[in-house]
C-alpha cells in the first residue's frame, strides 16, 4: 500500500472505533459482548480493508513477542538477539483491542505468531478471547513445535482452530545444525498430537535450503500419506546477512 493509502485505512480503523465505541479498554464483562455486537453489525464494503487492487483483507497476523527457544541459523546468531523490554510489546488489552477493531473491517481470521508465541504465558487466555468474538471464524498460531504436545489439548479447548509448524529436517543432527538445539523428536511428536486435534488444520511449513534439505523434500511429502496434514514449501527470506547469498 501507498504511504496516503495507509492513512486512509488508518482513519477508517479510527472511525471504526468510534462506531463500535471501543475507546474503553474493557476486555471483559457485558461491554464486550456489547462492542463485538455493534462491530458485526457495522461491518460493511466502506468498512473492509482493501489493497491497492480492491481485494479484501480479511487475515491478521500478530506477532506476541520476540522470544525463541531456537537459534535457527537463517532466523539469528547463536547467541540471540537484542529483545525489546516487555513494555514495548503489546499486552493482552491491546491484542484485542486491535483485533476487534480488525474484526470490525472485516479479518475473520487471525494468526499469532512470534518469536515463538507458546513462550507467552498468557496465550491461552489471549486465544480464548479472540475466539469469543462473533465474526472471527479462525484462530491459528505459527510455532516451531517444541513446547506445542504438552499445551496443545488446553490450546484446541480455548479456541485454537489451526496450528502451523515449522521443520525444516527430518534428520536429527540436522536438525541440530540449523535449530542450534536438540528437539526434532519433540516437534515430531507436536505433529502427531495436531493431527489427532486439529485434522487437515493442521500444516508443516518447511524452508527449502539448497544443498542442506532439498533431497528431503520427498520425504516431507510423505508426512501427509498417513497423516491428515499439509506440507508446505517456503522460500528462503532473501537476507544478505543471513547468508541467503552465499551459495
Amino acid at each position: 500500500m501507498t504511504e496516503e493509502e495507509n492513512r486512509i485505512a488508518i482513519q477508517k480503523m479510527i472511525e471504526t472505533i468510534k462506531k463500535t465505541q471501543q475507546v474503553a479498554p474493557v476486555v471483559h464483562g457485558p461491554a464486550v459482548e456489547e462492542i463485538d455486537n455493534a462491530a458485526k453489525n457495522v461491518i460493511s464494503a466502506e468498512n473492509m480493508l482493501l489493497d491497492r487492487y480492491k481485494r479484501n483483507h480479511t487475515y491478521l497476523r500478530i506477532s506476541l513477542g520476540e522470544r525463541c527457544n531456537l537459534r535457527c541459523q537463517y532466523c539469528m546468531p547463536p547467541e540471540g538477539v537484542p529483545l525489546q523490554h516487555s513494555d514495548k510489546l503489546l499486552n493482552s488489552t491491546e491484542i484485542m483491542k486491535l483485533t476487534r477493531l480488525f474484526a470490525a473491517s472485516g479479518v475473520d481470521k487471525v494468526r499469532l505468531t512470534g518469536g515463538e508465541p507458546l513462550l507467552r504465558s498468557d496465550i491461552h487466555e489471549i486465544i480464548e478471547q479472540i475466539a469469543q468474538i462473533p465474526t472471527i471464524q479462525s484462530v491459528g498460531i505459527t510455532t516451531n513445535g517444541i513446547t506445542l504436545s504438552r499445551q496443545i489439548q488446553k490450546l484446541v479447548d480455548s479456541g485454537m482452530t489451526h496450528a502451523n509448524i515449522s521443520l525444516d529436517t527430518l534428520d536429527e543432527q540436522k536438525f541440530v545444525d540449523i535449530t542450534r538445539r536438540k528437539g526434532l523428536n519433540k516437534v515430531l511428536r507436536a505433529i502427531d498430537d495436531s493431527c489427532a486435534l486439529l485434522p487437515h488444520r493442521t500444516k508443516v511449513n518447511c524452508v527449502v535450503m539448497k544443498n542442506f534439505n532439498d533431497m528431503e523434500l520427498c520425504d516431507f511429502i510423505m508426512l501427509s500419506k498417513y497423516r491428515p496434514v499439509d506440507v508446505r514449501f517456503i522460500e528462503w527470506m532473501p537476507f544478505n546477512d543471513n547468508g541467503w547469498n552465499a551459495n
